[in-house]
């Protein structure tokens, strides 16, 4: 049973860093793709930055620069580093797991985390 926990939200005021983990068990996250999703209040959920098995990444524009996605494959998690944060950085961050980076784009697809709460107060 593959399951996802996040961890590492909270509240920051602007221009301060979080770090958020995604500890996963039941598989292996060296061997997928993993994503991590944001969803503001009222808006859809979209992808922030993703990684795939072979460790190609990518970022949401708005994020590049600021946000650093990463992988400790011993501890079987993957992180988002999330610098000069601001309040359009306010959302529910999910981390997803798939067997490949189109698993992980395809919403109905793959594994989701319940999601942590980011809040950056200005």
């Amino acid at each position: 049973q593959v399951q996802l926990v996040e961890s590492g939200g909270g509240l920051v005021q602007a221009g301060g860093s979080l770090r958020l983990s995604c500890a996963v068990s039941g598989t292996t996250v060296s061997i997928n793709a993993m994503g991590w999703f944001q969803q503001a209040p009222g808006k859809q959920r979209e992808l922030v930055a993703a990684i795939t098995s072979s460790g190609t990444i990518t970022y949401k524009d708005s994020v590049r620069g600021r946000f650093t996605i990463s992988r400790d494959n011993a501890k079987n998690t993957v992180y988002l580093q999330m610098n000069s944060l601001s309040s359009d950085d306010t959302a529910v961050y999910y981390c997803k797991l798939g067997s490949s980076l189109r698993t992980v784009l395809t919403g109905s697809l793959g594994y989701w985390g319940q999601g942590t709460q980011v809040t950056v107060s200005s």
